[in-house]
């Protein structure tokens, strides 16, 4: 028999989280792109305006691993439902916002509700899905995220260009709407998980993951080392807080039995250094573009769309080809043409040109999207369909920190004054790691693969 949502139902499904993930990925690079209007609408200085953003950032950070442990006990339709529900209702709040108080009220709630939908994502494809089917799925969910992120900026130049910063909000209430109706409709219902809630558990993510996102945004801006490192100090505190809880907790919010499978392990520790290196590349060049060769931020934008362009071109079909090669052997081929074209990219200087810019931005794409959905897949294949809640949080987490994390190194070397070249070289080297990882389970993702055909061929 063959488990995921039969054709039309899995359609109008797919359909619900590609509505609502849109949604969140969009309205954060919209809103980047928008704030210095927002800055000048509502007369508060730059430092105060990158709150909008950074706050949005921090509620979602703190609350992915606590969703993705809620999901199983009210299930991630009604989690998803929440989320979406919530995201539209604090967006309507953020169009109507005219103090930058209360602008950041509802980004906070915008944050709560991305994070309830955003922890249970990769989840919910693994519901809707056969298994047979899990790398085009991924492949589907990294199309959809990068068309997000190519999307936003080009969208927000637009919409800005003949109306006001609150309709970037406004934008979200019919995309809403629409995802709520589908997600009602189609998404499975599921059967909620008897016992209690880890409530301690998920305050010390919530410390840990929020302090960790302050100190890198405080390494990022250069603040006094007292701040970032009190923020550091706090989020290791409660790292090991979190780990001892996990521990002798009866219904642990992340049980620790799932990195003992060395494919997963391996799988997370690849995404969440290769998202270092993506998240910086993408601050550095950004820098690099608008301070040194003079472009405007929207000009900049349109400089980056060849990276997501490329990723919405080859996530597909690398999700695909790992439901039938091994995943890993996909993934490092795809670091591997990552690394050329960070290496590629830290050679570029004022003379380089937008065509030079381009291909090597592409090649980046290319590379990152050849790696992340066959990734994703031996993040959620290597463990069974009842952690799947648990591997969505992990991966939503994974990407969050590493991306926050290569922010965090670009604003520290700039502030210890080095070239920003020096730092696309860091992203090479966090890439290479994550290739060094990758290239270590190669055996058992074969391994894995041999028995997951020779299960489909006993069936």
């Amino acid at each position: 028999g063959d488990d995921g949502l039969p054709g039309p139902e899995r359609r109008l499904a797919v359909l619900a989280l590609v509505t609502g993930t849109l949604m969140a990925v969009m309205d954060t690079t919209m809103i980047n792109l928008a704030l210095p209007t927002i800055a000048a609408d509502l007369d508060i200085p730059a430092s105060r305006a990158v709150w909008i953003t950074n706050l949005f950032q921090v509620v979602c950070a703190a609350f992915l691993l606590v969703f993705a442990g809620i999901s199983e006990l009210v299930t991630r339709r009604r989690l998803y439902l929440f989320g979406i529900g919530l995201f539209m209702a604090a967006s309507l709040g953020a169009a109507l916002s005219r103090q930058w108080e209360s602008l950041l009220v509802f980004r906070a709630l915008q944050g709560l509700g991305a994070a309830a939908t955003l922890s249970i994502g990769p989840s919910l494809y693994r519901a809707i899905f056969p298994s047979r089917l899990l790398g085009s799925a991924l492949g589907l969910s990294a199309l959809v995220v990068a068309g997000g992120y190519a999307a936003g900026p080009t969208l927000s130049g637009v919409i800005l260009s003949f109306a006001d910063w609150p309709w970037l909000f406004a934008l979200n209430v019919p995309l809403g709407l629409c995802s709520l109706w589908l997600a009602g409709r189609a998404l499975p219902r599921d059967t909620p998980r008897q016992g209690a809630f880890d409530t301690l558990g998920a305050l010390y993510s919530m410390l840990m993951l929020a302090s960790f996102f302050v100190a890198m945004d405080a390494v990022g801006h250069a603040a006094p080392l007292w701040q970032s490192g009190g923020w550091a100090l706090l989020a290791v505190l409660a790292c090991g807080l979190f780990i001892r809880r996990q521990r002798h907790a009866p219904y642990p919010l992340l049980p620790l039995s799932v990195f003992a499978e060395k494919r997963f392990t391996l799988a997370v520790s690849a995404s969440g250094l290769a998202f270092i290196g993506q998240g910086l590349t993408f601050v550095a060049l950004s820098f690099f573009y608008q301070e040194q060769m003079g472009f405007s931020p929207l000009e900049t934008a349109w400089l980056f769309t060849p990276w997501p362009l490329a990723i919405m071109l080859v996530g597909p079909l690398a999700g695909r080809l790992a439901d039938r090669i091994n995943p890993s052997l996909l993934s490092s081929t795809g670091l591997v043409l990552l690394i050329i074209g960070l290496v590629a990219l830290a050679q570029v200087d004022e003379g380089t040109g937008v065509a030079g810019s381009l291909w090597r931005t592409a090649l980046c794409g290319i590379g990152f999207g050849l790696f992340q959905p066959p990734n994703n897949r031996e993040m959620m294949g290597s463990l069974p369909p009842e952690r799947s809640a648990n591997v969505s949080g992990v991966m939503s987490t994974m990407r969050t920190v590493g991306q926050s994390f290569g922010v965090a190194l670009v604003g520290a070397a700039l502030a210890l004054g080095a070239p920003v070249q020096l730092t696309l070289w860091l992203g090479a080297v966090t890439t290479l790691l994550a290739l060094l990882a990758s290239l270590s389970r190669i055996r058992v993702a074969q391994q894995a693969l041999l028995a997951r055909r020779a299960s489909s061929a006993g069936k």
